[in-house]
């Protein structure tokens, strides 16, 4: 991995206007080796594999609860679209309130879905905002999203065909968050992810700042700067996926279910609330915007809970248990066993549980797929795990 990855290249000059973020856009690609910036886009995007559950999933609904928390002993708060704040606290040893995981993110989705309802307020649909083309812009443009496209054909291809259902335009945005998200995941899970550090992954944010702001470092950037300027998307849930792979340079165990709760929702529910102002709500939808969100946050969990049970024996070898380790005691399971790969009656059982949970996950998420804009359902319908 080249470690021009992490330096970000800042024009002092502010974007102002449409016009001048393309402006920057342009300048930032040509100011780039055109055969450099392709093959070096090869390597940053790198070889490893996808972090476990990254998937571009946008199904959608709320999962309830009791199947989330079961460790933590919370009853079933009904459908879950209304959760309440009280269900998600917990009380300390000492009475102090603190709140769980579960409910630090539903305040991130509660922010994401006001976003999208002042574009609803201020424009009929969320359909794409129209291109304003400068000179050169137009081709340098579309060879970037191209450039995506071909990063996750090559990379992603059941995910890849599931595209290619979609609109053009969300088509290419949606290849544009996942170059992105792929990118970022290199940094802690690629070929060179022993020699990250605390410091490179906030070089790193600082350039998705710059992205946000019009100022591409590359190509596969400008692909990212022009989908956010087009769709309604937040900078906050690409802020909290960087998080999740600081998790990762320190932490290795979860030591109940709200800790591994937000560590999924840091590497994979982070995508749905990316990807719902692309695929855009039906307009004559009657769900709520923040259920819909909550949904997409639901498959992201449940892809990241699926692919961790898929992948024990593989993050034990590299020294890591992504399973709550209270659950793990309660089953009258050790730390050894896992290292050992003992496959007993108490781990068939124990995995019987952890499965139920991930299957409530999928469940709660699946239900949300007909408040997608009705150029989005099919797609999405046909990706699946």
């Amino acid at each position: 991995m080249s470690v021009a990855l992490f330096w970000v290249i800042s024009p002092t000059s502010e974007v102002s206007s449409s016009t001048g973020f393309l402006e920057s856009v342009r300048e930032g690609i040509r100011n780039l080796d055109s055969s450099r910036s392709i093959s070096q886009g090869r390597n940053l995007i790198c070889n490893g594999r996808f972090r476990k559950g990254r998937k571009y999933s946008r199904n959608l609904s709320y999962p309830n609860a009791d199947s989330r928390y079961s460790c933590l002993g919370e009853s079933n708060p009904g459908d879950g679209r209304n959760l309440s704040v009280i269900s998600s606290m917990v009380a300390s040893p000492a009475g102090e309130i603190a709140l769980t995981s579960e409910q630090k993110v539903y305040d991130v989705v509660l922010k994401q879905a006001a976003l999208v309802k002042r574009q609803l307020r201020s424009s009929d649909n969320l359909e794409v905002k129209p291109d304003i083309v400068l000179p050169g812009s137009l081709s340098l443009l579309s060879e970037a999203y191209d450039r995506c496209g071909e990063v996750c054909a090559e990379y992603a291809k059941t995910f890849y065909l599931g595209t290619l259902l979609m609109t053009p335009e969300r088509r290419r945005a949606i290849w544009a968050i996942y170059v992105w998200c792929r990118r970022t995941d290199e940094l802690v899970d690629g070929p060179n992810a022993s020699h990250m550090t605390p410091e490179a992954l906030d070089r790193w944010e600082a350039r998705l700042e710059d992205v946000f702001g019009g100022r591409p470092f590359d190509m596969l950037d400008a692909a990212l700067s022009d989908t956010v300027s087009k769709f309604p998307v937040d900078i906050q849930p690409f802020r909290d996926m960087i998080e999740g792979m600081r998790m990762d340079l320190w932490k290795s165990r979860y030591k109940n279910f709200d800790e591994l709760y937000l560590y999924c929702y840091y590497v994979a529910g982070t995508v749905g609330l990316m990807s719902v102002p692309v695929m855009g709500i039906a307009p004559e939808s009657q769900a709520t915007t923040e259920s819909v969100y909550n949904a997409a946050l639901a498959l992201g969990i449940a892809n990241q809970l699926t692919n961790i049970l898929r992948d024990v024996g593989e993050d034990a070898r590299r020294g890591r248990i992504y399973l709550p380790q209270d659950e793990l005691a309660q089953a009258g399971l050790s730390e050894d066993d896992i290292f050992a790969g003992k496959v007993t009656d108490k781990w068939r059982n124990f995995m019987k549980n952890q499965i139920t949970r991930a299957r409530k996950f999928f469940d709660d998420a699946e239900k949300g797929v007909t408040e997608l804009s009705s150029a989005s359902r099919w797609p999405v319908s046909s990706y699946r795990l």
